[in-house]
């Protein structure tokens, strides 16, 4: 199938899209977090300021993008390192078999970034 101009303008449009909702949902979680908690990881327990705190991330204990509490209890605040790393054993425990917890934690993350976006797509056309 060979792709037209149009398609490949409309496919740009559907992803721009989805990156500024993405962000504008991230920077509302993100904000809500800095907020309530200490700027400390909460895994090395290093310490940031404001010249720093762009290094720590918001973390969903859960690993769904989608659930945010408005109490925070689904997030905590770790640097850049330490949240690749937690996603890194998540990944392998989950990918070799190893969780053995209790419901709902031997699924695999939550979250799908491009999930929805064939019926965009064909929305769109």
């Amino acid at each position: 199938m060979k792709k037209t101009r149009s398609s490949t303008h409309k496919l740009d449009e559907i992803v721009a899209e989805a990156q500024r909702n993405r962000t504008k949902r991230e920077q509302g979680y993100r904000e809500k977090s800095l907020r309530m908690y200490p700027w400390i990881c909460g895994r090395c327990r290093r310490e940031f300021t404001r010249a720093t705190v762009h290094e720590l991330t918001v973390h969903h204990r859960d690993h769904n993008h989608d659930n945010n509490p408005a109490d925070g209890s689904n997030w905590e605040l770790l640097c850049l390192y330490c949240h690749d790393n937690e996603h890194a054993r998540f990944i392998d425990r989950v990918d070799g078999g190893a969780l053995d917890s209790p419901a709902g934690e031997n699924q695999a993350a939550g979250y799908k970034a491009f999930a929805g976006l064939g019926e965009l797509l064909k929305k769109k056309e």
